[in-house]
């Protein structure tokens, strides 16, 4: 049995974008209790050298739309990156799931050989579409959840790796 480029990818997207929205209101539920003024979390960031919480968060939502859009032949939405807030934060990865939701498994499947021309670096790079959704977009778009999900564990958040993977896991 083969997996479809939809099937790896549309679905695993939309599961974890769902759980880092939850993640957001468990971290707003923890600055309500804690008292804490929930910029300082948007902020955060693990190293001086890394981003902050809303970039990384931006970018995980650019790769889920990004490779959704350039596998379906389509051009990427763009979207502004002025989240401030935990809710402006919320409502970018809503408007990426609705987006990624409309998606369909036509427009996505067949794209294994298709071409993925993108700006790296400022330089144009080139790639097969099963090659970019494996090695590119998929590894990218997990780096930067991870990111977003260690900074609000460093601080504190209570989350769990049913969190991050968007799964109640028995709860």
């Amino acid at each position: 049995m083969t997996i479809s480029m939809y099937q790896a990818s549309i679905p695993a997207f939309l599961q974890t974008l769902a759980g880092l929205s939850n993640i957001l209101d468990k971290a707003e539920k923890f600055c309500t209790a804690k008292k804490i003024d929930p910029t300082v979390l948007v902020n955060a960031r693990l190293a001086p050298d890394m981003f902050a919480l809303a970039r990384q968060i931006q970018i995980a939502c650019d790769f889920a739309k990004g490779a959704g859009a350039r596998l379906a032949g389509i051009d990427v939405p763009s979207y502004e990156d002025n989240e401030k807030t935990i809710a402006e934060l919320k409502a970018r990865i809503a408007k990426t799931v609705d987006f990624v939701k409309g998606l369909k498994p036509a427009q996505i499947d067949g794209s294994e050989e298709r071409d993925i021309t993108l700006k790296i670096a400022g330089n144009p790079v080139t790639f097969k579409g099963q090659f970019y959704l494996v090695n590119f977009a998929i590894p990218n778009f997990y780096f930067h959840l991870t990111a977003a999900y260690a900074i609000l564990r460093h601080n504190g958040v209570e989350l769990s790796k049913g969190d991050f993977l968007g799964l109640t896991l028995g709860r």
